[in-house]
């Protein structure tokens, strides 16, 4: 059984990102929104990488996937359950 489905947020709402079950961070998305905030994360760093093509434009297409994925950890972050290191136990 998952037990991430059952987790709530302290307003009452689930997370988004449940917690890894080993290390530290986020596992995969638990509701829609979390699919659709991972979903987006996947289209705006392909569109970069079709924007700034990489072999031609590494310094933009570098800063571009730097500040989407850090606009994604803000999002896991915020709708995520607290990370900490956890040991599987």
């Amino acid at each position: 059984m998952d037990r991430s489905k059952g987790r709530a947020m302290k307003s009452g709402k689930q997370y988004w990102f449940p917690a890894k079950k080993i290390g530290w961070g986020w596992g995969p998305p638990a509701t829609w929104q979390g699919w659709v905030a991972t979903g987006l994360y996947v289209l705006l760093f392909a569109a970069g990488a079709l924007f700034w093509r990489p072999d031609r434009q590494l310094p933009a297409f570098l800063l571009w996937s730097i500040l989407v994925s850090a606009l994604f950890v803000a999002v896991c972050w915020m709708t995520g359950e607290p990370p900490r290191w956890r040991s599987g136990r």
